[in-house]
């Protein structure tokens, strides 16, 4: 696998990150089938892909996109979808991690 191919997989890990901790919300703590099993999917594909870029990429810097694309992406789907905070000082913070990732991919 090339780099750049690895880079792809680690950011639709990091989308699919997204999904199932968002999916773990209306899972309602894995009470109902159909987002339980959407969730456990996510999180399965997302570990795989994972899995797969970081038998390329260093571990520090590929684990640490993914995370931030989750925890970015997430942030920004409980405000858009379940009326979480939107304060300047939440945002900033946000955009900081996004920062941080961007840093940790173009810094080698």
């Amino acid at each position: 696998m090339t780099e750049s191919r690895a880079w792809t997989f680690i950011v639709v890990a990091g989308l699919l990150e997204i999904a199932w901790a968002i999916g773990i919300k209306y899972s309602d703590g894995f009470s109902k089938p159909v987002p339980s099993a959407l969730t456990i999917a996510a999180m399965a594909a997302s570990m795989w892909l994972l899995a797969q870029a970081l038998r390329v990429l260093p571990a520090g810097s590929g684990y640490a996109v993914w995370t931030g694309i989750g925890a970015v992406g997430t942030a920004i789907l409980g405000i858009v979808l379940l009326g979480e905070s939107r304060s300047l000082p939440r945002v900033l913070f946000i955009a900081m991690i996004v920062g941080g990732i961007v840093g940790v991919r173009v810094v080698k």
